[in-house]
């Protein structure tokens, strides 16, 4: 699917580990060339495809590079166009990092409709005919043949706010744009100054993240009850959306990792 309309969505905002503002505007292509990413700040325009074959690094984020050019924290974005059916789009920025926003994926779904886009499935890729898992430790992700297409993500933090909790999505029967997109991404207040000192999460605040110490969450309320498991599923959809089309399957996942999402598409991809 396609937008209805040329003019595609501008949305501007900080980004969450650079801290720095970008602009993003998401435009269609019709030239069937999946999603990719434009570098516009940068002299030569340098492409960068939303592709296994162009990850980068996964620290806390997915990123890309190709042609000398990154982006960084493409998950959200890439997510919520995979997840509104939309398979192929230009996005142009005009700096490094995509726009953290509320932390979730609602406003880029919500920008998408308001741009002419009427949301439909995720598109179904061919079934596997064997499981594909990766692990560390007891940590995994894994892709297991199934009738349909379904999700299951499994958490398991030592803050009594999160605690152990899961969430089991299948994008037939559940839509994505009211279950998994307004699930924002969260963080934990005793790890906050050593990731900064780390120049990390410079542009993490409290309205764009749900953060939680020892004694419970700093800003409720949450929108759902196992928000946290529905946000890291919902990093799995961006992350696997690097396949193109994410393949028939039931993706099981375990206390997992961007770095263990791109691991398996990797895997599935070869």
């Amino acid at each position: 699917m396609t937008f209805t309309k040329e003019k595609g969505f501008r949305i501007s905002g900080v980004g969450l580990h650079s801290g720095t503002k970008t602009q993003v505007k998401v435009l269609p292509n019709y030239g069937n060339q999946g999603r990719y990413f434009i570098r516009v700040d940068l002299p030569e325009k340098p492409i960068i495809p939303a592709t296994v074959a162009t990850v980068n690094q996964t620290l806390l984020s997915t990123e890309l590079m190709a042609n000398g050019a990154t982006v960084r924290t493409v998950e959200h974005l890439l997510a919520a166009l995979i997840g509104s059916g939309v398979e192929n789009a230009c996005i142009e920025i005009d700096g490094p990092e995509v726009p953290l926003l509320d932390g979730s994926a609602k406003n880029w779904v919500d920008a998408l409709v308001e741009s002419g886009l009427n949301p439909s499935e995720m598109a179904v890729g061919t079934p596997i005919d064997e499981p594909v898992w990766v692990r560390d430790q007891d940590a995994f992700v894994a892709a297991i043949p199934a009738p349909e297409m379904r999700f299951s993500y499994g958490i398991d933090f030592p803050y009594e706010a999160i605690a152990n909790q899961w969430i089991s999505w299948n994008p037939k029967k559940e839509p994505f744009q009211e279950l998994i997109a307004p699930a924002r991404t969260f963080g934990f207040a005793d790890q906050i100054e050593q990731l900064k000192q780390s120049g990390l999460i410079k542009g993490g605040t409290l309205d764009n993240a749900l953060v939680c110490d020892r004694s419970g969450w700093l800003n409720p309320p949450l929108r759902f009850e196992n928000e946290p498991a529905r946000h890291k599923l919902l990093d799995l959809i961006g992350d696997l959306s690097l396949l193109g089309t994410i393949p028939q399957a039931h993706f099981l996942a375990y206390k997992a990792s961007h770095k263990l999402h791109v691991q398996l598409a990797k895997a599935l991809f070869s």
